[in-house]
C-alpha cells in the first residue's frame, strides 16, 4: 500500500483513538520490521497536529516459535520507564502478555497492537458501531456465571466465569491504560483457574492458530478442572501436541480465554492465496459468531499463568449460552442485544 493510502487509514484510527494534538504518542518497532508502518503513523500523527516519536528495537533473534510475553524490553527497563511517559504506544512488535506492556498501562499510557498487513487495516477500520456492539456484548458477558457450549460436532463444555474480568476489544483505545488490536472485534474472559470441563472438538475448517492453519479432520480435546488431559485426532493433533511440548511448560495445557467474535467486516474464509498472508490471524478470531477459545497464558486477565504457550482456536457453527440463556446458536448471534 502506498504511504499516502496507509496514513490516510492511520488517520482514520488515531481520531478513533481520541488523539488530541497537545498528546505525546511513540510508535515502536524492531528490526527492520513494519518501517513502512512507523512513517504512516507519523504522518498521520502530524495531520492531527500530535507529536509523536519513532523507538525501534533491535531485531530479535530467531526462535521457531511464536513465544508469547517475551520481549526485548525485558531487558531495557530504562526504555520501559521511558514509555511509561507517553500518552499512546503504538505497539508495531506485539507485547502483548509482557510484564512490560503490563508496566505501560499500569503507568496511564493507553496502548495500540498493530502488526497486520495494510490491506487488512484497511477492510477492517474501527467504527463507533462496531465498538457499541463489542461493548454490548461484553456487558453481558461480565454479569454471567456460567457459559455453556456446544456443536454437532461434539462439543461440550462448560466453564465456571465471574473468576476474571472481561476483555473487549474493538480496534482503538481512547482511555488512559487501555488496550486494543487493530483490527479485532470481539469479546472474552476467562474462567476458574479449575473452572472448566467438558469436550471441545476442532472440527474441519475451524482455524489453529499461531499455525494459521484450517482444520482439515477432527481433534477432540478433553479437559479436567481447567487443564487439558488429551487431545487426539489427525495430524493437526499431532501438530498440537508437539507444539505444546516444545515449551516443556504443563502450564501450557491450561485453560484460557473464551469469548466470541462480533465483527461483520471479519471473513472466515481466506481473502488472498496462501490463506494467511501476514500478520497474527486478527481477522479469524474477529469474524461474527465464531466461539473463540485458548490454551496457555491467563496473566493477560489478571491471573497468574505466563507460560509463552499460546493458541488461540476459532470455532465453527458452535452454539453459546450464557446461564442457560442462548448468545449464539449454531454460529448465528441470536441475544436479543446484539442482533
Amino acid at each position: 500500500m502506498d504511504l499516502g493510502s496507509f496514513t490516510e487509514i492511520c488517520v482514520h484510527q488515531l481520531r478513533m483513538s481520541g488523539v488530541q494534538s497537545d498528546e505525546q504518542l511513540v510508535v515502536l518497532t524492531q528490526g527492520d520490521d513494519r518501517l513502512d508502518y512507523a512513517n504512516a503513523f507519523m504522518a498521520a500523527s502530524r495531520v492531527l497536529g500530535a507529536s509523536m516519536v519513532h523507538l525501534r528495537l533491535p531485531a530479535p533473534p530467531p526462535t521457531g516459535v511464536w513465544a508469547v510475553g517475551q520481549t526485548a524490553l525485558a531487558s531495557m527497563p530504562e526504555v520501559v520507564e521511558s514509555l511509561k511517559a507517553f500518552d499512546m504506544l503504538i505497539d508495531c512488535v506485539f507485547l502483548l502478555f509482557s510484564p512490560e506492556q503490563m508496566a505501560i498501562q499500569a503507568a496511564g499510557t493507553r496502548i495500540l497492537t498493530v502488526v497486520e498487513p495494510p490491506e487488512l487495516l484497511a477492510r477492517m477500520p474501527p467504527s463507533i458501531e462496531l465498538r457499541e456492539k463489542v461493548e454490548a456484548a461484553a456487558a453481558i458477558l461480565s454479569s454471567a456465571k456460567v457459559m455453556h457450549v456446544t456443536s454437532r460436532h461434539g462439543t461440550d463444555v462448560v466453564y465456571q466465569l465471574n473468576a476474571y474480568p472481561t476483555i473487549s476489544e474493538y480496534a482503538c483505545t481512547d482511555e488512559p491504560g487501555r488496550w486494543d488490536h487493530w483490527p479485532s472485534g470481539f469479546v472474552f474472559t476467562g474462567a476458574s483457574d479449575d473452572g472448566v470441563d467438558g469436550t471441545i472438538v476442532v472440527a474441519p475448517g475451524d482455524v489453529l492458530l499461531p499455525q494459521n492453519t484450517y482444520v482439515r479432520s477432527p481433534v477432540t480435546y478433553k479437559i479436567d478442572r481447567g487443564l487439558v488431559t488429551d487431545i487426539s485426532g489427525g495430524l493437526e493433533s499431532d501438530l498440537i501436541n508437539s507444539y505444546m511440548a516444545s515449551f516443556n511448560d504443563e502450564r501450557g495445557r491450561a485453560m484460557s480465554h473464551i469469548g466470541w467474535g462480533m465483527n461483520p467486516d471479519a471473513k472466515w474464509h481466506a481473502m488472498s492465496p496462501g490463506l494467511f498472508p501476514g500478520g497474527m490471524g486478527m481477522e479469524p478470531r474477529s469474524f461474527i459468531g465464531n466461539v473463540l477459545f485458548s490454551t496457555g497464558p491467563n496473566n493477560e486477565l489478571g491471573g497468574s499463568n505466563d507460560t509463552a504457550c499460546h493458541l488461540d482456536i476459532p470455532l465453527r457453527a458452535c452454539s453459546l449460552l450464557l446461564d442457560d440463556e442462548p448468545v449464539i446458536l449454531d454460529g448465528r448471534i441470536v441475544h436479543r442485544d446484539l442482533i
